[in-house]
C-alpha cells in the first residue's frame, strides 16, 4: 500500500513527535510490513526523522498484542541501559506513542501504525561485508538475549503460535504438497525430495524443549543481518530492529538465524545458487561475538547445539519459502515470478553446505568454550 506525502504528515500529526513535517518516503525493504521515512523540523532548526510503520495484519493477527510485546521489550531494555549504562553504541530503539498516550494509533487508512526514533548514520546490511561486522551482529543479538534474559517469558505473549516449531512447518508443507492448490509441486520435486530426506531433525530443538533440557526463553524470533543498526564509519552495531515476532522461544533459533542470514555471501533469493556458501570465517566470527555476551546465561546443552541450530533453522526457513509457493506466495511480499522458489533453493544449498562443514563449526565452538 502507496500513500501520499500529505498522509504521510497525517499518520505523523497523531504521533506525540515535535517539529513541522517536510518530506516522507516508502522504505522499500522488508517482506511483511509498510515502512514510510519522515523527515520533521524543529523549531531550533534541528532535523529529525522518524519511521512510521503499519503493521501488516494478515502476518500478524494480534498486532496490538505485538505492540504491547515491544512496549515491554524496549522499556525493560531501556530501563536496564540507563541503570548499567550498557547499550549498543549509544542508541536503542524507542517508541513514540500516539496523542492519546497508546504505543500505537489505530484506524488510520484501516490500518495500524506506530512510530519509531530513526537511528541516524547508520544502515542495515542483507549480506555481511566483513567479520567484523558479523562479530558485531552476533554480539548485539547475544546482548539483546542477555538483556531479556532475566524478563519473565509470563510477560511476553505469543503472538504467531508455532513460529519456530519445525515440525509443524515440516507438516504444513507436507500439506501443502498434498493439495497442491496452485499445481505446482510437479515442478519442485528436487526441493521436496532434499526436505524429506531430512524429516529426522526437524523435531530435535521442540523435542528437547518437551524433554526439558532445553530453556524457553524471550527471543527475538527474526535475527537477520538487516535486523541489526550498524554504524556506517566504525561498523559497530548501535541497536537491534524490528521486533515484532519477539515472544517466548529457544535462543537456539535466533542464534541459528544469524549463522542462517550473515554466513552466506549473497542475499537470500539469489537464483544462482552455486554462489551460496557458509562461510566458516564469518561462522567463527558469529560465535565469537555472540558467545561474548550470551555464554553466560547459556547452558551447556545450547552451545553444543549452535552449529545444529544453523543448519535447522536454514532447513526451516527453506520449508517455510516452499510451503509459501505452493500455497500460491500468501506470506512473503515478492517481487518477480519464482521469488518464493528461489528463496527456498538458496536455503537448501545452505544447508548443503553447513552439512559439509559441520565437524569444522562443532570443533570450533568446543575450542572456544573451553578458552
Amino acid at each position: 500500500m502507496s500513500i501520499r506525502k500529505d498522509d504521510i504528515a497525517g499518520i505523523g500529526s497523531q504521533f506525540a513527535i515535535n517539529g513541522i513535517f517536510v518530506e516522507g518516503e516508502e522504505v522499500q525493504s522488508g517482506h511483511i510490513n509498510t515502512t514510510y521515512l519522515a523527515t520533521y523540523r524543529n523549531d531550533d532548526g534541528e532535523i529529525r526523522r522518524y519511521i512510521f510503520q503499519r503493521i501488516n495484519e494478515n502476518v500478524f493477527r494480534q498486532p496490538l498484542v505485538v505492540m504491547k510485546n515491544i512496549e515491554r521489550v524496549t522499556n525493560h531494555i531501556n530501563r536496564k541501559v540507563f541503570r548499567k549504562k550498557r547499550d549498543f553504541g549509544g542508541q536503542t530503539l524507542n517508541l513514540y506513542p500516539g496523542k492519546d498516550g497508546r504505543n500505537c494509533i489505530v484506524g488510520v487508512f484501516g490500518g495500524i501504525w506506530r512510530c519509531y526514533n530513526y537511528i541516524e548514520g547508520c544502515r542495515t546490511y542483507d549480506v555481511v561485508e566483513n567479520t567484523r561486522q558479523a562479530y558485531q551482529a552476533a554480539k548485539a543479538f547475544g546482548a539483546f538475549q542477555d538483556l531479556v534474559s532475566d524478563l519473565p517469558i509470563e510477560k511476553v505473549e505469543v503472538t504467531i503460535p508455532g513460529f519456530h516449531d519445525t515440525p509443524k512447518r515440516y507438516a504444513r508443507l507436507i500439506a501443502a504438497m498434498k493439495s497442491d492448490a496452485c499445481d505446482r509441486v510437479k515442478d519442485v520435486q528436487k526441493e521436496i525430495d532434499f526436505i524429506t530426506s531430512r524429516e529426522s531433525i526437524v523435531g530435535v530443538l521442540v523435542d528437547h524443549l518437551a524433554a526439558g533440557r532445553l530453556i524457553e526463553r524471550v527471543t527475538h524470533n527474526d535475527t537477520k543481518l538487516n535486523n541489526v543498526m550498524i554504524d556506517e564509519q566504525t561498523d559497530e552495531a548501535v541497536c537491534v530492529i524490528d521486533l515484532d515476532t519477539v515472544m517466548p522461544g529457544l535462543a537456539l533459533y535466533d542464534f541459528g538465524d544469524l549463522i542462517r542470514g550473515a554466513t552466506s555471501p549473497v542475499a537470500e533469493d539469489e537464483p544462482d545458487t552455486s554462489k551460496v556458501e557458509m562461510r566458516l570465517p564469518m561462522f567463527e566470527a558469529i560465535v565469537e561475538g555472540y558467545l561474548e555476551t550470551a555464554a553466560s546465561f547459556l547452558t551447556p546443552l545450547e552451545i553444543d547445539l549452535l552449529p545444529f541450530s544453523a543448519k535447522l533453522i536454514s532447513l526451516e526457513t527453506g520449508i517455510r519459502f516452499l510451503t509459501d509457493y505452493l500455497e500460491g506466495d500468501k506470506y512473503f511480499r515478492i517481487h518477480r515470478d519464482n521469488h518464493n522458489l528461489d528463496r527456498c533453493k538458496t536455503q537448501l544449498a545452505l544447508v548443503k553446505s553447513i552439512e559439509d562443514q559441520e565437524d569444522k563449526m562443532l570443533n570450533f565452538v568446543k575450542k572456544w568454550h573451553r578458552a
